[in-house]
């Protein structure tokens, strides 16, 4: 993919619109599920300065970007609070709300699908770009989140599997970006994440091959 000053800029754009989708998929879930928490907090909402992290949407982002060479696929945006208020489905209603961002950003690969499609379909050298990059920043989103790593909504997968207390949570919670940092940086299992990425977005793209050769 072209490294212009115009393609980072719509790299960066397209990163802060999957994260605004990805926490927005939390907090317009979790007040589905009754959870009037997320919208007291001005969470249910698409203006991305409210699901923005100064570091972690903004900072890191634009500098790994614009002062480094090669495409970032790391970021993430402010966390849902959520209150949970009914005990006889707050193990479901939990589960669920933290399903919602990931299944936003598989929902936002399609969408990139579809205009990888489109531009394929009309010999839209750009187009097809886009989607691409759309489609590789929301399966990278994806697969990051579906880590079983506290914060991360995986996470709340293996807490109930396991049957992990809040206080044993919330001590591993405090470590968790060092651990996440440590897994990718001084571990192989780097080479392991950007492989499920890619073999998540190869799926991507032979959905957007199939769609093509059914549109000629």
């Amino acid at each position: 993919m072209p490294e212009t000053i115009e393609f980072k800029i719509l790299y960066f754009i397209l990163i802060l619109i999957c994260i605004t989708m990805h926490e927005f998929g939390h907090a317009y879930a979790a007040y589905k599920l009754g959870d009037p928490l997320p919208k007291a907090m001005g969470r249910v909402t698409l203006n991305p300065l409210a699901h923005s992290d100064i570091v972690g949407t903004i900072i890191l982002p634009f500098v790994m970007i614009f002062a480094t060479q090669g495409m970032v696929l790391f970021g993430w945006g402010k966390p849902v609070i959520v209150s949970l208020p009914n005990p006889k489905t707050r193990v479901r209603d939990d589960i669920l709300t933290s399903l919602a961002g990931p299944a936003m950003n598989l929902l936002l690969a399609f969408v990139g699908t579809l205009v990888f499609s489109a531009g394929a379909y009309f010999g839209s050298k750009y187009t097809v770009q886009v989607g691409q990059l759309f489609i590789i920043v929301n399966c990278a989103l994806f697969v990051f989140n579906m880590l079983p790593v506290p914060p991360l909504d995986g996470s709340h997968f293996l807490r109930y599997a396991l049957n992990i207390s809040n206080e044993a949570y919330l001590k591993i919670e405090q470590y968790g970006f060092w651990i996440l940092l440590a897994l990718i940086f001084l571990t192989p299992f780097g080479l392991v994440l950007s492989r499920i990425i890619s073999l998540l977005y190869s799926g991507f793209e032979n959905i957007a091959a199939l769609l093509v050769s059914i549109a000629s």
